[in-house]
């Protein structure tokens, strides 16, 4: 999976100065939801009129890497970051955003000491738990990951559910756990109707387990949108082939056809390979 990939898009997600930006690569997620960490007494909120001088160059700097991040600028970003921590080391947030951009390049190891160093100084924040977990399950170490996305979860003030059963989800499935998956997937959708990647990851497991009507349901409402995909539409075609819906296979094999011709789903389809 890459267009449909879920923890960098749905992961990226920080704040600056209290204001919260997301950043999703992701991928990968075609999800995005923003909120705002709690901050407690060890890294405390500030006003306009307290803000320390040491803060605002940080977070002048914390905001050049964000831009330069989404601006595919890696290492200007972490140096930006570098600067940033310089300023202000008591502030968790660039040590985050630096997890983020490390976790994105593959860089696990310092990933993990960044985002440890971030729950050093502000362990409450939710959201950058949640980083932390998806970056545990993409370092094969669900066991932990998914303990503390129950911890995450267990809050019932926090109000990211729907991204991180998403993320729950997405770490069963690759130990396995399908069944589990599949109840976190139905969870977060409850939540969050509108999040195409979740609604994929489910009708994806429905019709691996030939629930082919369920399947449908979820597939046709992303297809109808400006979410599908070459993968939405491919899942689509097979449902409808499974189902002998031959009109509806037809039509979504030429959106298939016009709108990702090149892609490996395309070339699928012309191939026959409903069973691939």
């Amino acid at each position: 999976m890459t267009r449909l990939d879920t923890w960098g898009a749905s992961a990226l997600s920080l704040v600056v100065l209290g204001a919260a930006a997301v950043l999703f690569a992701a991928s990968v997620s075609g999800c995005a939801s923003s909120s705002k960490p709690k901050v407690e007494s060890s890294n405390p909120t500030y006003t306009d009129s307290d803000v320390p001088q040491a803060r605002k160059r940080a977070s002048t700097r914390l905001q050049l890497a964000v831009l330069y991040y989404q601006d595919s600028k890696s290492t200007y970003a972490l140096d930006e970051i570098k600067q940033a921590i310089q300023a202000d080391p008591s502030w968790f947030e660039p040590y985050w955003m630096r997890g983020l951009i490390q976790m994105q390049m593959d860089d696990n190891a310092d990933a993990e000491a960044s985002f440890q160093k971030a729950l050093e100084i502000n362990p409450h924040a939710p959201d950058l738990q949640h980083n932390y977990a998806v970056l545990l399950c993409k370092m094969h170490r669900a066991e932990e990951g998914l303990r503390k996305f129950d911890e995450i979860l267990a809050d019932p003030t926090y109000g990211q559910r729907a991204k991180t059963l998403l993320e729950q989800g997405n770490c069963l499935l690759s130990v396995g756990k399908k069944t589990q998956a599949e109840a976190s997937f139905q969870h977060s959708l409850e939540l969050d109707a509108s999040n195409s990647t979740t609604g994929f990851r489910l009708a994806s497991l429905l019709f691996e387990r030939n629930e082919n009507v369920r399947a449908q349901f979820f597939i046709r409402r992303i297809n109808n949108s400006e979410a599908a995909t070459a993968e939405t539409l491919w899942l689509g075609v097979k449902i409808e082939q499974r189902l002998g819906n031959t009109d509806a296979m037809q039509q979504l094999a030429v959106q298939l056809r016009k709108r990702f011709g090149s892609s490996r789903e395309a070339t699928a389809f012309e191939r026959g390979a409903f069973n691939e």
